[in-house]
């Protein structure tokens, strides 16, 4: 896809997540690769009504080319390109469920949402759970880096969570699968639930790796 047609689809994936209520405000940011760089949404932008001639260009190294001022978090993006070379986008929400499984005392960090679904393993993998850090903060891009390589999707303490993809609409549809398993994981706290076994995760890992 070029960079035209990039620019387009960032505007209607993020005004089809903004509209859904899955990022309110000007909360959240996405990312996605060229070959001569990356495309961000801007800082302080409601990705409902983004402007794909603003949309921030970085080079490699992160410096801005053009449009508005990046993201404050461009770096989280940043830190996920550089242990996923494959990644060819990332997409960080505000999500309303996926930040309440967040802010839960006493969840596992290495797999603070266990195998529910066949679809959020398929989709999301294995998440973990990264302490809090305040948003914007530098020190938040080695946390994120030190998991990056085994990990496409972080869920940040008290803040939301951080899912890389192959492509844009993969990483959309993952946060999505996030989000709803994060639903259906606060609808059954109270409840006996039947997960996936180990033997059924490994072999959805092996058929549909992440």
């Amino acid at each position: 896809m070029n960079e035209s047609k990039l620019r387009e689809q960032m505007v209607e994936l993020g005004r089809s997540l903004y509209d859904r209520g899955l990022t309110p405000g000007s909360s959240g940011n996405f990312s996605a690769k060229l070959d001569d760089g990356f495309l961000v949404t801007p800082t302080n932008s409601c990705l409902g009504r983004l402007d794909p001639a603003r949309i921030t260009k970085l080079d490699l190294q992160g410096n801005v080319v053009a449009g508005d001022k990046p993201s404050k978090e461009a770096f989280l993006h940043l830190s996920m390109y550089g242990e996923r070379p494959n990644a060819g986008a990332v997409v960080h929400l505000h999500s309303t469920h996926s930040v309440a499984v967040s802010v839960i005392d006493g969840l596992d960090p290495a797999a603070p949402i266990p195998p529910i679904t066949a679809y959020y393993v398929m989709r999301v993998g294995k998440l973990v759970l990264l302490p809090y850090f305040p948003p914007g903060d530098p020190t938040l891009a080695n946390a994120v880096r030190e998991v990056a390589g085994k990990h496409h999707a972080v869920l940040l303490a008290n803040h939301g969570p951080v899912v890389a993809g192959s492509d844009l609409e993969t990483a959309v549809y993952a946060t999505e699968e996030l989000e709803e398993t994060a639903k259906l994981f606060l609808l059954l706290r109270s409840e006996k639930v039947r997960l996936l076994t180990g033997e059924q995760v490994a072999e959805l890992g092996r058929r549909y790796p992440t």
